[in-house]
This record gives structure tokens, sequence and C-alpha cells, in this order.
């Protein structure tokens, strides 16, 4: 009897092996290394765990060439890019503030204003190049990507850097992620033509097919432009060829845009902003 009961034990210890490999074998292959579907796979993962540096780094190997991709790569890495140089801004000026306060200990405040600052301009160059790219985004705008993690609401803990106080280092590594989370947030929101309105966008990039009037966006990066040209005055870096750059750029974009008391007061700064700079 042992002799049968042998292999019909084994086989029936088979099946659940069988049918594991048979389901494996139902999963559709992950995409090749290095080829665009893989790095928008990866780029959708890291985004979603909020690593926006590795975000980039796959969008930035998706805009390198043209694939089927591109066309959702690009708005996506616009409003990234800027919502990053932002948040580095803001950082920067808070950092500012506080060497101005600490009189006792000023260096570390300053040694972070200059490094948050170097991050912003970076950031800045990038995005600012991107949007020479502008005549690759089609009418209406893909906003292909999920809603950003983070919260709108101001950070606390930025007035107490402003105020002189230093932050212990977890405390100020999660400042800084709270503000570049809020930035990106922020700037997906005027991408999205609803501003401040971060309840709207969310409802907007639930939809599968999520997009924007090309208008509408390129008003937003318009604006973008103008605030990161605010990266190069004389009290921060101190560039205005950079600014007059950033500030004609803007004014391009404008250009596609069809007039209204928004656009026209966006204009209006840009070209104060220009004259200053000279």
């Amino acid at each position: 009897m042992f002799w049968y009961r042998k292999p019909f034990a084994a086989c029936w210890a088979a099946v659940p092996v069988l049918a594991v490999l048979s389901s494996c074998s139902s999963q559709p292959a992950p995409p090749a290394t290095g080829t665009p579907a893989f790095y928008w796979q990866a780029a959708r993962e890291t985004f979603a765990t909020g690593d926006y540096t590795k975000t980039l780094e796959h969008l930035d190997n998706l805009l390198a060439t043209d694939n089927d991709y591109t066309a959702r790569a690009l708005p996506w890495s616009l409003v990234l890019k800027s919502g990053l140089a932002e948040g580095y801004m803001e950082l920067a000026d808070h950092y500012a503030a506080g060497a101005r306060v600490n009189k006792a200990d000023p260096s570390g405040f300053r040694r972070q204003t200059s490094d948050l600052r170097n991050f912003a301009n970076r950031l800045a160059l990038a995005f600012a190049q991107d949007v020479g790219k502008a005549d690759k985004l089609q009418d209406p705008v893909p906003l292909a990507f999920a809603y950003p993690k983070g919260s709108a609401l101001p950070v606390p803990e930025l007035a107490r850097v402003a105020g002189g106080f230093v932050l212990p280092q977890p405390q100020a590594e999660a400042l800084q992620k709270r503000v570049l989370e809020r930035d990106v947030l922020l700037a997906a929101s005027r991408a999205a033509g609803a501003a401040d309105n971060t309840a709207k966008t969310e409802q907007i990039l639930k939809s599968a097919n999520a997009s924007v009037p090309l208008a509408v966006f390129l008003e937003a990066m318009a604006e973008n432009l103008y605030d990161q040209s605010q990266l190069y005055t004389r009290d921060r870096l101190d560039d205005p060829g950079k600014l007059a750059i950033f500030c004609e750029r803007a004014q391009e974009a404008l250009k596609k845009v069809p007039e209204s008391k928004d656009s026209k007061e966006l204009g209006a700064k840009i070209a104060g902003a220009l004259k200053k700079s000279k």
C-alpha cells in the first residue's frame, strides 16, 4: 500500500506548486531595465513614496529622447522641478532671516542658506531649460501623475528657523521634507488651474485622463518662472543676467495665453522685475 500512497501524495503536493507557477506565468513581464516603460513605472513608484529626487532622475531619462511617454513626462517634470525649486527658495529665505537674528552663531544659518540656494539654482535652471520644450506640450496638457504627498498648510517650524532657533538635525530634516512636499503640492495645484485649492486639485488628479488647457498650464509656468527669477535678486544670488532670462521666458510663455486680469497683472510684475534688473 505504501508504494501506491507515495506517488498519490506527491501528485497532490505538486498541485499547489503547479497552481503558483501557472499564476506567475500569467503575470505580464516587467518592463526591461533602461526602457522608457521602465523609467515611467519607476517614476510613478518613487513619486508615490515621496522620493522626488529619484522621480526627477527617471523623468529626465524619459525626456532625454522622444518616446511614448515624453508628452506625459514633460508636464510632470515641470511641476516637480518648479515646486522643489520654490521649496528650497522658501527654506533659504527663512534661514537667511535666522542668520540675521541669531547674533551669537549665525554661521550655521548662513551655510544652510547658501546650500539651499544652490539646490534651488540647479532646479530652477533645469526647470527653465524644460520650459524651452513647451512646443512639445499637447493641448490639453496631460497631468499624468498622482496627487502629491503632504499638506498645503503653512509649516509652523519655519517661523522658529526665521527666529534664529537652531533645530536638532532630525527636526531640520523633517522640516525640509514638509516644506518641499508642500511646495510641490502647490505647484501641482497651480498647474491644474486650481491655485490654493488642493481639494479641487485632488479631484482633478483622480481622473485617469486628467488634463488642463494649454493656456492655463502655460500661465502657471510663467508665474513659476517669475517667482524663480527672484532667486537672482541682489539680496539673494545677485545675478541680474539670469533674472532677466527667467523674466523673458515668462513673457514668452504669456504670449500664448489669452489676456485676462490675472495675466495682465503677472505681465506687469515681470516687466517691473526686468526693469529693476537693468
